[in-house]
């Protein structure tokens, strides 16, 4: 394992960085829409099409090559609900569809998703379900030749925004996990109801929020894969979720140590920075250590994807992302310890890191199921 990076992958992480860090995010506008200047730019820049073929129109980047471009929007962005929205339609939404739908389906909407004008939302949370991901009421019923899909789906990412939703659905109830399929469903179709944002945690800019399905009659063309497939295309969407959006965090919790130690060489209490208190230095360090090895497993993850078994790859992955999201809330718990009463205040910019890094221990997979995971391909 190599994970020193080309002139051309270093090129593009310093390109992303750049682009980021000078992103014009205006807050009182919707950021995630089709009509949203800012969607359509991380669309030009590749942003949202990041994991998709080359072959298809996207950046065809390997997954340890993404996680270097996401750990750079991770640093630069200040908004990081947006990032969050953006690889969220990237590798839950806009990659499975790529890889697994009708030549019809790709040439009429991964163009518009790569390029910012539509938003893609991936649906299989139901509210019931909770960490039981597969344990789904929301059915599809073959009718002729079409499919007609009720009930409710629950905290779907970019869901109030979207223009098309990648939905998991029961077709065989007797089946299990090879009783899940997914389909393909505009927003536009009769029978399909956007819910309204959550008003919850942090990742703010990101609409997330419940979708309703009413009888939605759908052509058997919208079924990506095979009846039955759904799990596996979970399974491969959330390869890529769980290493490129942590890389996002892994850059979160960076600026945070950056930021750390600028003001602890800056602020003066006793005479002296505070930074030459142990109190403070070695929180840094700490900090440091843990962002340093939270960077090389999920790199190791990443890696693993294109060159090991599925089963190893799946529980570095696993172990990657409970490591990414724990690391990433003590760290923002430490920066704001060290910006003291000012970590506390919205306008600084410290205290969102927080609010962001807390719902990544629950979405993806919470930290318990990635431990459960982890236990099993241990044989436990």
């Amino acid at each position: 394992m190599d994970f020193s990076w080309s002139d051309e992958e270093q090129q593009l992480y310093e390109r992303t960085l750049a682009f980021f860090s000078h992103l014009k995010v205006v807050t009182d506008k919707p950021l995630v829409s089709r009509t949203s200047d800012v969607w359509r730019a991380m669309g030009e820049f590749g942003v949202l099409g990041v994991a998709v073929d080359a072959s298809h129109g996207g950046l065809g980047l390997t997954p340890l090559q993404t996680v270097h471009m996401t750990e750079a929007i991770g640093l630069g962005i200040n908004n990081f609900g947006l990032a969050f929205a953006a690889l969220a339609h990237a590798f839950a939404c806009v990659e499975p569809i790529a890889k697994f739908c009708t030549p019809e389906i790709r040439e009429t909407w991964l163009p518009r998703l790569l390029s910012g004008d539509a938003v893609g939302a991936n649906a299989i949370t139901e509210a019931e379900a909770g960490s039981d991901a597969f344990a789904l009421h929301t059915e599809a019923v073959r009718d002729g030749s079409d499919y007609v899909i009720s009930g409710v789906k629950s905290y779907v990412s970019n869901g109030p925004a979207s223009d098309i939703l990648l939905v998991y659905a029961s077709t065989n109830k007797n089946a299990g996990l090879l009783g899940v399929s997914a389909f393909v469903i505009p927003t536009n179709m009769k029978g399909v109801t956007l819910g309204k944002p959550f008003d919850g945690m942090g990742l703010d800019c990101a609409p997330i929020g419940p979708v309703y399905f009413d009888a939605c009659r759908i052509p058997g063309s919208s079924l990506l894969g095979h009846e039955g497939s759904g799990a596996q295309i979970f399974r491969h969407s959330m390869q890529w979720e769980r290493t490129g959006l942590f890389g996002a965090y892994v850059g979160l919790a960076q600026r945070m140590l950056e930021r750390s130690i600028v003001y602890a060489k800056e602020r003066i209490q006793g005479d002296v920075a505070i930074g030459k208190h142990q109190a403070i230095s070695h929180r840094i360090a700490n900090m440091q250590t843990r962002i340093e090895s939270a960077r090389c497993l999920l790199y190791r993850a990443a890696w693993s994807i294109t060159h090991e078994d599925r089963n190893r790859s799946e529980m570095l992955v696993s172990s990657a992302k409970l490591h990414v999201s724990e690391m990433a809330v003590s760290t923002a718990m430490d920066a704001i310890a060290i910006h003291g009463g000012m970590g506390c205040m919205r306008d600084v910019g410290i205290e969102c890191a927080l609010r962001d890094s807390i719902p990544s221990t629950i979405f993806s997979g919470t930290s318990d199921i990635q431990r459960n995971a982890i236990a099993a391909h241990l044989g436990l």
